[in-house]
């Protein structure tokens, strides 16, 4: 073997020599000494090992080849030479943001990446955003993608054109003669390494090394190599490799995708090879055996892959070198080139080595347009191959080679060449043939019995091929493409062909059916072809040629289709004098078939053909027959709707629903209803009017000549109907059939272009129109609710405009739009894509709006537009004589007034179709001349005035009056064209009589209102007088009444208080020696108002999780809230023990609640709890009554720290002198005397559970630390309500809300709680609180005085107010001259500088740092003494002064150290932590403490996205698709829901966001997942729920998941909720409300999140 020097010197040499053989040859030799040195020596290899050695002893001299010298100096020279390209080409992962913009992109696949959106003219213009499902790449640089701007700035090649092909030439060398072309180097170096790969790649088990490859001696080293599949879960390989190869978890969990799970002789590796086959026998995962030397060589084909990317993309000569080599012609002819073997063999090889050759393909063919033509021939060539290998694999079609179609057949230019070339559509039909053709039954049609669904979705995908070839139709046909077009298009009709009238279905009778048939199959078949349909139908429309070759082929299969015999032979059928000649059909009793795609196609190239070939118009056609099979479908529908078909289960109206459901109605609904006006234009109206009552099977009962009182008329009809249907049955399917022929079939419908004169805006105007008279809707609604063509497009920014207008959301809900006024005159009540529901919402809407504008109820027909010539013959079945006897027929019936004989339904669209045709004549005569108009209602005729005596007798039936707005307004309308008839004026005649009507209608409307308003005038009088008669009855009962509390003095407690409970409604007084009444609570931990977000303290020595008396930093607090609902202790025992019991059943309840922890839901607002809290007034407030007049000079501070001091001391020396400690049990026992059993109970449950929530520990009640934390919880909440009321801009007082009312409760029942503290807020609260136990002994209870107490209150006051202003200016910032200033205030010269101080800035900084503290103090003092505050605190504005006056402050606070000095100051100076701090040894908490808030968000959510882009998983290197998501607590991105971040929490494996929660929230967590749009929010390791984003699109509306790709902008209004959500405590109860309203019915796994 040569030494690395004396081969690179050689490789030198090769690289002049040229002389291929020559070249193969050593370059084999040396990856043959090499390779297997490299990967395959040690049993443990190091990667980074391995790859130092790649690239010293294999890529530098393969570099070094290239080149011709060393590679750095080669490349230099390279750049010199060669331009950068022009075409972006970056890959996709998968979940990566991708854009599209709707202005100028030429179809929705193309698409730009992150970084070349953000620098384009399309960020301005309409674009969309979603998830990449991986495979494609960036079409930046594409001209034929866009239609203006295709490239961004950094791709824009400016004054440059087009890229060049290298030229560069090594200079020549001294002494090597001239030198060589670069380009043939790389030319033959990739020969080389390329076929190399492929070998490789394309390994199987069987196979032996080449002889070059050959190792000298062939030692006994094998590898068994597991291939991971999408068959197996995760879980399930892991085991199996536990059991079969003897490895813990954690190296089972690296075995993933291709490894060697076993390295060792043949004999071992067959052994682990049975043991994996056989633990997983049913469907044995793929192992193979290779040897050490085969496995090295493939292990650096695939890192070649990676090598080939880097050096292509130096040069575009490299590239073309490359696109040459892989696409040459193989010498022997039965072989393909090298990229077509590894396009055959992709389904065989596992993802990563897939994943290499298509980034391989992608960053070389796809970006040269000859090579990618080339490409794209071979693609075509081995399609058919490569869809049977797809239907087979297991793995999704995003790492398919199949995917790769997009990148080929969506390219205009591409797609015609290989229609030319190719025939691609030929070749596209005839694959999914193949693929379906097992599924062909006796008659060659599809019948989908037991198909297998995964296999059949995988077919469906090839249909998105057919549309990618069709998505942009040719401007210029040539002869070429002609031909093969109309080749393609005639395989594509024999696709129809099996599809038209496949299976059939037949009304069961009797029986309700056994089982329910297949049907999901067939209409993923239609759905499929909707826009398929559409494209053909667009393609033909494009040339005159090819529009008559396509109609004629598609009539052509049509009538091979229809020449099935029918049942039997044509009959002559009788009605009002006309004769119609067809065959005897019952869609009630025969097969009938929902599926009719030739028919319907038919329908749509006739309406395009019609405009060009007017010879159409003569030509004979057999308009009954084309017309049959969709007349039978819409029959179908209708008997279906009147529930005729009940006893063939759910299948069918599920296949009617979609038959008329947005998704399908345009190539199926729409087109039949087509394909009958095409029918109704060209056949003779009565006859055609016939035909419809035949096969809606009431041909009989129009024609009977009998009257409606005899009932053998019935009789008449078919035996279907009678047999099946009661009477109202029959008389709802008439009016099923009116409304068909009202709104369907015709003249009501004509909202086509090419059957009318309307545009596609019209139609969608129109759709707009009647969908917002249903109600109000919001955009994405609107958007469901209309149909998108084959660019996903609606039309409704256009025209959305026209017709609504947008009402902007608040902070919840969505934008909505709404229908204008004007546009109202258009609502047609039997709109045809109605649904029954749909029609009943919005008739009673527009009632209800028009009964609110004082105007008739009458729903009138709209004005519709004219027909185009070809079908204006369609209005005359208004005028005709059949359905003249049809209204006749069904007015008789109504004036008659028999209820059993009519429904309102049928008069209702009876009315409707008069009106129709009255406004059709009305039309006409006003804009032509009577001889000039050809349609006529026959009003002067006899029948003409039968109809009108019929409307005038029914118009005073009872049961009518429902429709008597509307018949009034068809007899209008009857004069009216009356009068254009007659050529008189209206006015004098009916003009008059109408507006004499009308002035009675509204002055009874007026006596109607003016009554009602007089009786409640009179019942409010009433009232007032019984009011006042009981005042004056009881008036000893109101002058006892007290006058509320002002200023300064307190709630007086003599009144009874009485609380009625929620649960029993009956009411109790509050009493000391009562039943207890509680309110329901939830205590949570939180860290709202930490100083150190994530820095949870440690658990200490003695087991405290963090410190007693909270710490400055506030790292976690204890929080208490309430929901307000009082209920008796015993009602809430009874219900939380129900509760434990039924909800225990429930399944998933541990997502809701915990019951372990005492959680369960308010039974009044379903808020969570976890315990409650007493109401009971604990302690009387009458003490404080003199708390504002005593004169406290006779108790100076000096003197009352003594007193305390000494009582301290005595009780210490006492408790020293017993031997033992008071406990809480001991202390709590003195109370039981003074309150109930009850109360002390509920007292001690609270206690107890905000222990063990605070400190996270078991319930003990006996643990001496539950009156602290009890105290704790108080002063926390307090502080969290402050900081929560001055966020809100709100005032300190009367803007309390029900979950911030909690610790009023707490402040009373700690009142008899037994310890110490000292600490500002938490220091005021638990000295208050505690000075009573001061006064406690063994078995004795001493009340301090109400002197006593208000003394020790405001001594405590003052105390810790001086200790806090300490603490501001110890830890504010400032110079030096500040520290001397400080100095010298606590060294005797307070006096003198008060004045100064109260001027300085100084004296500001404490003011504002103080505010907080005496805010919370205020709150404080209120709940524990009932002292009215004044009114300044009930407004934000203003409050120091107010605060102090009601705290009993002096207004300049530092007068407390001029009037305190000598017994604080020098304790406080000498302290050794003031000294630390000063010299900055101490880190402190600055006051005001910083008001925490969620995270600033960017307004455009794209930067998030581009954030999210750029996010790199600290502990992963794949490529994997990742969950970027952000904590809005503190900003970290955090790789969620991967196993690369598991991390273990308290022994269990968690992941990043819980772990991240558990620092940053104490548990609590809200998150956004970028990529999903969505936020978390998680309450614990078990529950969590998802929330609305705060980013809204331009209609109000939020976007999860990108599914709409709308752009989104943050709404400050929902960011602020969302804020509020955090800062009120009240994630918990979002959580537990969301899922109680969801039906959990699979956990999800929130602590892998």
């Amino acid at each position: 073997m040569p030494s690395s020097q004396n081969f690179y010197i050689f490789i030198l040499f090769l690289s002049n020599t040229l002389k291929p053989m020559m070249i193969r040859a050593e370059l084999l030799r040396y990856l043959k000494e090499q390779v297997p040195q490299i990967f395959c020596l040690k049993t443990e290899p190091s990667p980074q090992e391995e790859e130092e050695l790649m690239q010293s002893r294999l890529f530098y001299h393969l570099e070094c080849f290239l080149f011709g010298e060393d590679p750095q100096e080669g490349l230099e020279k390279l750049k010199q030479g060669c331009t950068s390209s022009q075409l972006c080409g970056r890959v996709f992962k998968e979940g990566e943001t991708v854009y599209s913009c709707r202005d100028c992109a030429i179809d929705p696949t193309c698409v730009l990446c992150m970084d070349c959106f953000q620098d384009s003219v399309h960020k301005s213009h309409r674009y969309k955003m979603h998830a990449s499902s991986g495979g494609g790449f960036c079409d930046c640089g594409d001209v034929e993608a866009w239609k203006i701007g295709p490239c961004c700035s950094k791709h824009d090649p400016g004054a440059a054109t087009a890229m060049v092909t290298v030229s560069y030439i090594i200079e020549q060398k001294e002494g090597r003669g001239r030198g060589v072309l670069l380009y043939e180097r790389a030319e033959k170096l990739f020969r080389v390494l390329l076929h190399y790969v492929t070998e490789f790649l394309v390994w199987e088990e069987n196979l032996e090394l080449s002889a070059e490859l050959q190792p000298r001696t062939k030692d006994n080293a094998y590898y068994c190599v597991l291939y991971n599949d999408e068959h197996h879960s995760y879980d399930h390989v892991i085991y199996t490799l536990q059991r079969s190869v003897n490895c813990n978890e954690a190296e089972a969990q690296t075995h993933t995708g291709r490894r060697a799970v076993k390295r060792g002789t043949l004999r071992t590796c067959q052994q682990a090879k049975d043991l994996i086959r056989v633990n997983t026998s049913l469907d044995p995962l793929r192992v193979e055996i290779l040897h050490a030397a085969v496995m090295a060589h493939q292990t650096f084909a695939l890192r070649l892959g990676p090598w080939f990317q880097k050096i292509i993309s130096y040069s575009v000569g490299f590239r073309q070198a490359f696109c040459q080599v892989a696409l040459e012609t193989s010498t022997d002819r039965d072989r393909p080139c090298l990229i077509s073997r590894l396009m055959l063999h992709d389904a065989r090889m596992f993802k990563g080595a897939r994943k290499i050759v298509h980034e391989l393909i992608f960053c070389s063919m796809l970006m040269e347009t000859e090579f990618k033509r080339l490409f794209a021939i071979e693609f075509t060539k081995h399609f058919k191959q490569l869809q049977k290998d797809f239907i087979n694999d297991d793995h999704e079609r995003s790492i398919s080679i199949t995917a790769l179609s997009v990148q080929i057949f969506t390219v205009p230019t591409l797609a015609r060449q290989l229609i030319e070339e190719a025939n691609v559509i030929k070749v596209i039909v005839d694959t999914i043939m193949d693929l379906l053709r097992e599924h062909l039954d006796v008659n060659n049609r599809f019948f989908f019995l037991g198909y297998n669904s995964d296999k059949f979705t995988r077919i469906q995908i090839i249909f998105h091929d057919l549309r990618y070839i069709l998505i942009s139709k040719p401007s210029i046909w040539t002869e070429e493409l002609r031909t093969q077009f109309i080749e393609g298009f005639k395989d594509f009709l024999g696709l129809l062909k099996c599809m038209q009238g496949m299976e059939e279905v037949k009304r069961q009778f009797g029986q309700h059916i056994a089982v329910e048939p297949e049907w999901e199959a067939g209409f993923s078949l239609q759905i499929q072809l909707r826009h398929i349909l559409a494209m053909f139908q667009d393609w033909c429309s494009s040339d005159d040629e090819i529009l008559l070759l396509a109609f004629k082929e598609c009539h052509k299969v049509l009538m091979q289709c229809n020449n099935q015999p029918f049942h039997k032979e044509s009959t002559d059928y009788y009605m009002c004098k006309h004769i119609l000649h067809v065959p005897p059909y019952k869609v009630s009793q025969q097969p009938v078939s929902i599926h009719l795609p030739i028919s319907r196609l038919l329908a749509g190239l006739y309406v395009l053909i019609i405009k060009v070939y007017f010879f159409l118009l003569q030509e004979s056609y057999d308009y009954t027959q084309l017309a049959e099979h969709p007349l039978r479908c819409v029959v179908l529908a209708a008997q279906v709707s009147a529930e005729m078909w009940r006893r063939n289960g759910l299948s069918l109206v599920s296949q009617v629903y979609y038959y008329q459901d947005v998704k399908c109605r345009d190539e199926m609904y729409d087109k039949d209803i087509l394909m009958l006006q095409i029918a109704a234009s060209k056949m003779d109206p009565n006859h055609f009017l016939m035909l419809i009552l035949l096969r809606f099977e009431l041909f009989d009962y129009f024609n009977g000549s009998c009257s409606s009182k005899d009932q053998r008329c019935s009789t008449s009809l078919s035996s279907s109907l009678v047999q099946s249907t009661n009477q109202t049955l029959l008389f709802g399917w008439i009016g099923i059939m009116l409304w068909c022929l009202t709104s369907v079939m015709f003249p009501g419908e004509r909202y086509v272009p090419g059957i009318s004169q309307v545009t596609k805006e019209d139609v969608t105007m129109r759709e707009v129109i009647h969908l917002l008279c249903i109600e109000p809707m919001a955009h994405s609604s609107l958007v469901k609710g209309l149909s998108e063509n084959e660019s996903h497009e609606i039309g409704l920014e256009s025209v959305i405009t026209k017709v609504a207008t947008f009402k902007k959301p608040g902070v919840s809900g969505h934008g909505l739009y709404e229908v204008k006024k004007e546009r109202l005159v258009e609502f047609n009540p039997f709109f045809y894509h109605y649904s029954r529901s749909q029609h009943s919402k919005a008739e009673e809407s527009q009632k209800k709006r028009r009964t609110q504008e004082s105007n008739d109820k009458a729903l009138r027909p709209p004005v519709p537009p004219a027909f185009c010539p070809a079908f204006s013959s369609i209005v005359r079945l208004l005028c005709c004589d059949i359905i003249i006897h049809i209204l006749r027929r069904v007015l008789q019936r109504a004036a008659e007034d028999r209820a059993t004989h009519w429904t309102e339904a049928m008069i209702q669209r009876a009315l409707h179709l008069i009106g129709q045709a009255l406004l059709e004549e009305k039309t006409q005569l006003e804009d032509s001349t009577v001889e000039e108009v050809s349609f006529d209602f026959k009003i002067g005729s006899e029948h003409g005035k039968s109809v009108f005596l019929l409307l005038s007798k029914i118009k005073a039936v009872p049961s009518l009056e429902a429709q008597k707005d509307m018949i009034k307004w068809v007899l209008q309308m009857f004069e009216i064209v009356k009068c254009l008839r007659e050529k008189s004026s209206p006015t004098a005649s009916m003009s008059m009589e109408t507006t004499n009507a009308q002035d009675k209608e509204k002055a009874e409307r007026k006596r109607k209102a003016e009554a009602a308003k007089l009786h409640r005038q009179k019942i409010m009088a009433q009232m007032s007088a019984m009011q006042k008669n009981f005042i004056e009855s009881n008036k000893m009962l109101y002058d006892n009444m007290p006058e509320s509390g002002t200023q300064g003095e307190p709630v007086t407690t003599t009144e009874r208080e009485v609380l009625t409970c929620i649960l029993c409604q009956e009411e109790q007084e509050v009493a000391a020696q009562a039943q207890a009444m509680v309110l329901t609570a939830c205590v949570q931990r939180s860290t709202v108002l930490t100083q150190c977000r994530g820095k949870i303290p440690t658990n200490r020595a003695d087991g405290t999780p963090y410190p007693l008396f909270m710490p400055p930093e506030l790292a976690v607090g204890t929080h208490t809230g309430s929901c307000g609902h009082v209920m008796h202790a015993t009602c809430w025992q009874k219900y939380f023990e129900a509760v434990q019991n039924t909800t225990r059943n429930r399944l998933h309840a541990e997502l809701i609640i915990d019951l372990e922890n005492g959680e369960y839901l308010c039974p009044l607002c379903k808020s969570l709890c976890n315990t409650v809290s007493i109401c009971n007034g604990l302690s009387a407030v009458q003490m404080y009554k003199t708390f504002l007049n005593i004169s406290f000079s006779h108790l100076t501070l000096p003197r009352w720290i003594q007193i305390i001091s000494v009582r301290i001391k005595g009780l210490k020396s006492v408790t020293q002198d017993n031997g033992k400690k008071t406990t809480y049990n001991n202390c709590t026992s003195l109370y039981e005397r003074k309150f109930s059993d009850s109360i002390v109970e509920m007292l001690v449950v609270c206690a107890t559970t905000v222990h063990r929530v605070g400190l996270q520990t078991a319930p003990n009640e006996l643990c001496p630390r539950v009156p602290l934390m009890a105290w704790n919880t108080c002063a926390f909440t307090i502080q969290a309500i402050e900081n929560i009321l001055k966020e809100e801009d709100k005032p300190l007082f009367g803007s309390l809300q029900n979950r911030q009312v909690g610790f009023h409760s707490i402040d009373e029942q700690t009142n008899f709680l037994l310890s110490s503290c000292c600490s500002r807020v938490f220091c005021q609260v638990g000295l208050v609180l505690s000075i009573p136990s001061l006064y406690q002994e063994e078995a004795v209870d001493l009340q301090p005085s109400a002197v006593s107490s208000a003394y020790n209150d405001l001594h405590i006051l003052h105390l810790v107010t001086m200790a806090h202003m300490l603490q501001i200016l110890l830890t504010s910032t400032g110079t030096n001259t500040f520290f001397s200033l400080f100095d010298r205030l606590f060294c005797g010269l307070l006096i003198r500088l008060i004045p100064d101080v109260s001027g300085s800035s100084v004296a500001e900084r404490v003011k504002r740092g103080l505010e907080p503290f005496l805010r919370c103090a205020a709150l404080f003092f209120n709940c524990l003494t009932g002292v009215h505050p004044p009114e300044e605190l009930f407004s934000t504005s203003g409050q120091m002064e107010a605060l102090c006056s009601y705290l009993s402050l002096p207004s300049n606070v530092f007068q407390l150290f001029q009037e305190h000095r000598d017994p604080i100051t020098p304790l406080w100076c000498g302290s050794p932590a003031v000294t630390k701090a000063l010299k900055g040894n101490i880190q402190t908490v600055r006051y005001p403490r910083k008001r925490n808030r969620l995270i600033d968000l960017p307004e455009d959510y794209s930067a998030l996205l581009n954030q999210a882009s750029h996010f790199q998983c600290p502990k992963s290197t794949d490529d994997e698709r990742k969950h970027p998501t952000l904590c809005l607590f503190c900003g970290a991105m955090l790789c969620s829901q991967s196993s690369c971040c598991l991390s273990q929490l308290d022994g269990e494996d968690v992941g990043a966001c819980t772990a991240h929660a558990a620092t940053c929230g104490a548990g609590v967590g809200m998150f956004l997942r970028i990529r999903e749009c969505e936020i978390v929010l998680m309450a614990s390791r078990t529950r969590g729920s998802t929330y609305p984003a705060p980013y809204l699109d331009d209609y109000g509306e939020t976007d999860p998941h990108l599914g709409r790709g709308n752009p989104l902008h943050l709404c400050p209004e929902r960011y602020r909720k969302l804020n509020q959500l955090w800062q009120q405590h009240c994630i918990l109860e979002e959580i537990a409300r969301s899922l109680e309203v969801v039906n959990v019915m699979f956990a999800f796994e929130w602590q892998m999140l």
